[in-house]
């Protein structure tokens, strides 16, 4: 290489040098120029649909696992995202502003919940819907001690993602519902007559006549127990059953009789008032009747009968004993 070549490469690499730093100082600028106006964020996209800017992808996927993935509540099983968010950076003017919230909100709306909850069954069909497993186990076991019917109801554990299926109650709702769904007598008994459990006293009072004696002012011996109470005194019926009679029926007065099943009948007689009628349900500890002094009586009183198959019997065997 001769002398002259050396001082051409020489010239051309001052030259190529000032070319670059000409330009680096300009890149510098122009970069200077941007950002002075525009900033770096994040565009995001649901859907292929731009719904927002945010400053950090990581921080807000951190957002979004707290509020949405990590949602919870006691009767949600689980929470999935449909569309994941979809990043892409960009210089966007300084003045553009994050929204985190409303792209929250847009996220909530691609939410899909499935929900948990516990059926009750009875025979496979749905009866009630509680919201743990322990209430369902305790209904079924408070509703075993108190009834002697044999009644298998069935816990199942249920989810959907349809809110609308939801109809969760409170344990004791729940309970009660059932007992009526089903016609369970919760009663406490105090007798049973013939198989039928007789679960009140009709009244409280003192004994005036017992079953079986002899009077001058009856035909026969006594076939019922007569109780003193004061005139107006609330009469109960003793026992579930159906209202067969409610009228005046000559010595007896005013006498309601009820229908309990198993040919187990009560009447209850010489009342001053009557709220039941023929054909009427009742449950034991319905007020039917207010005492009173109708037809062959003496006083305020209340004439009970218990009848098997038709028969009287005595029923202290069952109750004031």
């Amino acid at each position: 290489m001769n002398f002259i070549s050396i001082r051409k490469l020489k010239f051309y690499t001052k030259e190529t040098l000032k070319f670059f730093n000409i330009a680096l100082i300009s890149l510098g600028f122009i970069i200077a120029i941007i950002l002075i106006k525009y900033k770096p964020m994040y565009e995001v996209k649901i859907s292929g649909e731009q719904v927002g800017y945010v400053q950090s992808k990581k921080a807000f996927n951190e957002v979004i696992e707290e509020s949405i993935e990590n949602y919870s509540n006691k009767n949600i099983d689980k929470v999935e995202l449909t569309e994941n968010p979809e990043y892409e950076l960009k210089l966007v003017e300084k003045t553009k502003e994050s929204n985190e919230s409303e792209i929250i909100i847009a996220l909530q709306r691609t939410v899909e919940i499935t929900y948990k909850y516990y059926e009750l069954a009875f025979n496979n069909e749905s009866i009630e819907q509680v919201d743990t497993l322990e209430n369902a186990s305790q209904i079924v076991n408070e509703i075993e001690d108190v009834t002697d019917k044999e009644i298998s109801l069935t816990v199942n554990e249920k989810t959907t993602t349809n809110i609308e299926e939801l109809d969760i109650k409170t344990l004791d709702v729940a309970k009660t519902n059932i007992i009526e769904t089903l016609d369970i007598d919760t009663t406490e008994e105090i007798a049973k007559v013939n198989g039928i459990k007789i679960a009140t006293l009709p009244i409280t009072g003192r004994i005036s006549s017992r079953y079986g004696v002899s009077s001058s002012i009856r035909s026969s011996t006594h076939t019922g127990l007569d109780i003193e109470a004061i005139m107006g005194t609330p009469i109960s019926v003793v026992a579930n059953g159906t209202v067969t009679f409610a009228a005046s029926s000559g010595a007896y007065g005013y006498l309601v009789k009820v229908d309990h099943g198993n040919g187990v009948e009560t009447w209850y007689a010489h009342t001053s008032k009557m709220y039941v009628t023929p054909g009427q349900k009742v449950k034991a500890g319905d007020v039917i009747a207010l005492v009173g002094s109708t037809g062959n009586s003496t006083g305020p009183h209340l004439h009970l009968e218990i009848r098997i198959n038709g028969k009287h019997v005595n029923p202290q065997q069952y109750l004031y004993n």
